[in-house]
């Protein structure tokens, strides 16, 4: 039984390497188990990029994190967004996110608001790229929460800069 399993596992490594799949599976093709998930992201601010904190338009580039959970509450303090360069915003503070409600984690400075659905990266750098990224969402002990990489040319057919993920 040993030598079959091995042998299978070769066969399939080979057959596998032939169809030219030599890397892991994209981070987006996985489906991880959190209520959180990215939504959606304005990944090109509507307008001429400047990232001055006075008269720019980084709070343009947002991403939205919803509770897709039926009755569960969830805090974001401790969760943490990255792009693929190592750009890394941590909640620090509490955010309660009901069940169906949604958050935007805007560019740019200003104050949160639960009401508003608001938390502002207190940062006036773009985050995304505008023409290709890795949006990765952990949960606070560092698990993936949700992960979606993008291309504007594959994945903005409108060129709007929006992209939808999870409805």
């Amino acid at each position: 039984m040993r030598i079959r399993r091995t042998l299978t596992i070769a066969a399939t490594t080979a057959a596998v390497a032939a169809l030219g799949f030599t890397g892991a599976v994209p981070a987006q093709a996985a489906e991880y188990s959190s209520a959180l998930k990215i939504k959606g992201v304005q990944y090109d601010a509507p307008g001429r990029d400047s990232n001055k904190c006075s008269g720019g338009n980084t709070k343009k580039e947002y991403l939205t994190i919803k509770n897709y959970s039926k009755k569960s509450k969830v805090n974001l303090k401790g969760y943490k967004v990255k792009d693929r360069a190592g750009n890394t915003f941590t909640f620090k503070a509490n955010h309660i996110l009901e069940p169906g409600d949604y958050v935007h984690l805007r560019g740019g400075r200003g104050t949160d608001s639960d009401g508003k659905n608001v938390v502002y990266r207190q940062n006036c750098n773009f985050m995304w790229n505008n023409d290709k990224d890795t949006i990765y969402f952990y949960k606070p002990g560092g698990k993936p929460a949700d992960i979606h990489a993008y291309t504007k040319k594959a994945h903005d057919k409108d060129g709007n800069g929006y992209i939808k993920y999870h409805g």
